[in-house]
């Protein structure tokens, strides 16, 4: 059996890759702490127009982030990356608490330090809202997207 190799820098196709979909997993969660816990005690975002630093922002930013975006589900794909550094691109669906739906288009950049713990993430998001028919992202409620269900291109987003 060959070993995993560890997710950090400097990045191969192959640890970019599994390095985005750990933390889509990680997300798909939507356990704030566990995500905080894969960027550095003094990580800086920038999240839409908000500006966050630290574990303890972080988790309290996701935290109220999943008590309003009910129903989270997200899929990352890689879009390029560099020695400590990738970029994704990424859409995920919720609903609010009236039950209208919406799906969230964005991109973010990473970067990482030796450890592979993220110091870096800047994220530009826009919603659209959607109907049920529109709905493409069906898993269960909390956890990893499986592994037969399509990703951003094969959807055609």
């Amino acid at each position: 059996m060959t070993p995993t190799p560890p997710l950090v820098p400097p990045f191969t196709l192959d640890t970019a890759i599994a390095k985005v979909r750990a933390a889509e997993d990680s997300w798909n969660t939507r356990d704030p702490e566990r995500v905080a816990d894969a960027y550095t005690p003094d990580s800086w975002w920038r999240n839409r127009s908000t500006f966050i630093q630290g574990r303890a922002q972080i988790v309290d930013f996701l935290t109220d982030k999943w008590a309003t975006e009910l129903e989270y589900r997200l899929i990352k794909e890689i879009w390029a990356f560099g020695d400590d550094r990738i970029a994704v691109r990424f859409a995920y669906e919720y609903h609010d608490d009236t039950g209208r739906w919406f799906r969230a288009y964005g991109n973010e950049n990473w970067e990482f330090n030796a450890d592979g713990l993220m110091r870096t993430r800047h994220a530009s998001i826009n919603d659209v809202a959607l109907t049920e028919a529109d709905r493409l992202f069906h898993w269960d409620r909390s956890g990893p997207r499986p592994t037969d269900h399509p990703g951003l291109t094969e959807l055609g987003l």
